[in-house]
């Protein structure tokens, strides 16, 4: 082995060790709802380096990435055995997405990914693109993935090359090492992104949160978070969808908002974090948002804190797709935190730490929009008399 070769094995040996070792620290203040952690979770560099290099120096005397990963985000996440896990949205610089399952002790740092990515059978209509994966472990026993196949649109002229039709790939396991593909989803919708399993039976049926949508990006007559119910996930198929938090002019859910991960249930009702796409000068602007529905009646909204959760912040503004925030996963830990796996920018994954008690007070004691900028000032100046009481009185 030449000189080089053994040096940039042995440099990219140690870049990638420290890079898994590295501690992770949450920001010291926060907003009072969630603290930020000030590392990346997941980056296109934890990839394995056998995955992207080929080390034998008689076929790659210059140790070249013979498979360059451009981002790794967009992760659907689950805690197994006490592991937690992201099925994350690999994507190569060949523009492919793939899954790959990085997994770590540590709800914050030292994921690792699996020796293998994830191979997903196809149907007889092979998937060109898959990304974007919902896990969901139903009381039926088996772990649901829900994620988006992306194919040509045949109906445009050849010339087209960018038309494309969006629909729900459904996998499940029991072991998330061996995934049993099943048909996807079935609707009347022209696309199908951002689809949800709920993790509970509703009247002896699986329930689904749906995004039907004319178009892959305009959402034209189209466009919400879907409700529906299907007899079995083995032949799913939606007659009829009903929208349940619509899209609405001139707030940060105007053009797009879909459903994130599945709910988590409390005593208060389900939590839900989803969301919202508006348009800007610079282009589209992906936040995070959240609302409540009915433990007994899931499809029913009973609480909508106004504007955004979670929104691209510092760093979190630039990459692949910059001014994106995104989140497919969270996991609930047995001492009621809360760990939401989000992707900035469609480049890289993050963590925020949270709790039911905050999320349920956050959900339920925040504002709605007013929808005018009347009622903001209103809303504002109703703080302020609130806070001049609290002070003369103590």
């Amino acid at each position: 082995m030449s000189d080089l070769f053994n040096q940039r094995k042995k440099l990219l040996q140690e870049q990638h060790s420290k890079l898994i070792a590295k501690k992770n620290t949450p920001e010291e203040l926060g907003n009072g709802i969630y603290k930020r952690f000030h590392n990346p979770v997941v980056t296109s560099d934890h990839i394995p380096l056998n995955w992207r290099y080929d080390f034998n120096p008689e076929t790659n005397p210059f140790l070249m990435e013979r498979f360059g990963i451009n981002a790794a985000f967009n992760a659907g996440a689950i805690k197994v055995k006490g592991k937690y896990l992201l099925v994350v949205r690999v994507e190569g610089n060949d523009r492919k997405s793939f899954f790959a399952l990085a997994e770590s002790d540590s709800p914050t740092e030292g994921f690792v990914f699996r020796d293998t990515p994830i191979t997903i059978p196809e149907t007889e209509n092979p998937d060109t693109n898959v990304y974007d994966m919902r896990l969901t472990e139903h009381e039926d026993g088996w772990i649901y993935g829900i994620f988006c196949t992306e194919r040509k649109d045949t109906r445009v002229p050849a010339s087209d090359t960018s038309s494309a039709i969006a629909q729900a790939g459904i996998l499940r396991t029991k072991d998330l090492e061996n995934w049993e593909r099943l048909p996807d989803l079935k609707t009347n919708s022209e696309q199908q992104r951002n689809v949800v399993l709920h993790p509970e039976f509703v009247d002896t049926k699986y329930a689904l949160y749906t995004r039907p949508q004319d178009g892959f990006i305009d959402a034209g007559s189209g466009g919400g978070i879907g409700w529906a119910l299907v007899d079995s996930m083995e032949n799913a198929v939606v007659d009829n969808e009903l929208v349940i938090d619509q899209r609405v002019y001139h707030t940060i859910k105007e053009v797009k908002n879909g459903q994130g991960p599945a709910p988590l249930k409390t005593d208060r009702g389900w939590l839900h974090l989803a969301h919202g796409v508006r348009n800007t000068a610079a282009g589209l602007r992906y936040v995070l948002y959240m609302f409540m529905t009915s433990l007994k009646e899931p499809w029913k909204v009973t609480h909508r804190p106004g504007g955004h959760f979670i929104a691209p912040h510092g760093k979190e503004r630039v990459g692949d797709v910059s001014n994106v925030i995104f989140a497919n996963g969270w996991v609930r830990d047995d001492d009621d935190n809360v760990y939401v796996y989000y992707a900035s920018s469609d480049t890289r994954m993050h963590v925020a730490e949270t709790s039911i008690a905050q999320l349920i007070d956050y959900v339920v004691n925040t504002p709605e929009d007013g929808l005018r900028s009347l009622i903001s000032v209103e809303t504002i100046n109703q703080i302020i008399h609130a806070n001049e009481v609290f002070i003369e009185k103590n």
